[in-house]
């Protein structure tokens, strides 16, 4: 796995997609703070996207796509100045798998959100910036849209496990949206995710998220990543916010505090799989990175 896609594996993400909207003539919806990271994607028309704590509002064309990563109430519109109606009595009156507003249907919009399991906010979703606007014209956004294609499809033919096909799709469509962000605003993110756009650093988290529990050193990795310890050590530091060490160290207690949410492993089989030689080294490590010993974790995890 890359760090990325360990990352999203840790977390659990899920897809799940939620009723289309359709809208014509001038119409406008508020939506509340949504749970977990809305998105949507523009497939007829145009639309404006208004975010709360925002003062422009972003423009949206067919093809158009955006996430949004901070928990924010937000509205869409036609024009400035329609009156938006609340978007959950809309909702709730469905037919066949859409809301409706306004009159016509000169915009469509497809959409949904993204659920993760315990530690999204501080791993992922505090490194990214509140709203992700991936135009149609993109570089390399047609591989976001055969995503976006193969879910209308799934949706409109609904043949045996189509929901469950479209919201594996809707993940594929998130690998997409955050890799063009990367590739785009490199520096739009922060923490590992910054990391993953400088290929220096990139080498440097793939060896580490390969084999969490080798017993590396800074030199062994700057052999790995063809540098001096010192270009890499300043390098990690200055992208990622912390040393490569401190970086492997926080990835393991993550992998450790998965596997105490997850079963009954013992604390001394845990700490053998991500490197650490006793339970007792693995017991203040944890405790520094999560602020508790691992037997108060077990019994108490994060909530989602």
């Amino acid at each position: 796995m890359d760090p990325l896609e360990d990352v999203l594996a840790l977390l659990e993400t899920r897809g799940h997609l939620s009723a289309g909207l359709v809208a014509g003539g001038q119409w406008a919806v508020r939506f509340e703070a949504p749970q977990g990271v809305k998105f949507n994607a523009v497939r007829r028309g145009s639309c404006l996207l208004e975010v709360e704590g925002f003062d422009a509002p972003v423009e949206l064309a067919e093809g158009d796509c955006y996430l949004l990563a901070h928990r924010r109430p937000f509205t869409l519109r036609s024009d400035p100045e329609a009156v938006p109606v609340p978007a959950s009595p809309l909702f709730a009156r469905t037919e066949d798998g859409v809301a409706r507003a306004g009159e016509g249907d000169d915009t469509f919009l497809v959409g949904g959100r993204f659920s993760f399991g315990a530690r999204a906010q501080e791993l992922l979703l505090d490194r990214l910036p509140p709203v992700i606007h991936i135009p149609a014209g993109a570089w390399h956004a047609e591989t976001m849209q055969w995503a976006l294609s193969a879910i209308d499809q799934e949706l409109t033919h609904r043949q045996l496990a189509s929901t469950l096909v479209a919201e594996h799709l809707a993940v594929v469509m998130l690998v997409h949206v955050l890799r063009l962000h990367l590739a785009r605003e490199p520096h739009a993110v922060s923490g590992w995710l910054a990391g993953l756009a400088d290929p220096l650093v990139a080498t440097a988290l793939a060896a580490l998220h390969q084999d969490p529990a080798r017993a590396w050193t800074v030199a062994e990795l700057a052999r790995v990543c063809a540098v001096s310890r010192s270009t890499l050590a300043a390098r990690f530091k200055a992208t990622v916010g912390q040393g490569p060490l401190e970086y492997l160290t926080r990835w393991r207690i993550e992998l450790a505090a998965r596997q105490l949410r997850e079963g009954g492993a013992t604390l001394a089989s845990i700490a053998h799989t991500v490197g650490y030689g006793s339970e007792s080294a693995l017991s203040v490590a944890f405790k520094r990175v999560l602020g508790k010993p691992p037997g108060d974790y077990r019994k108490h995890p994060p909530m989602p």
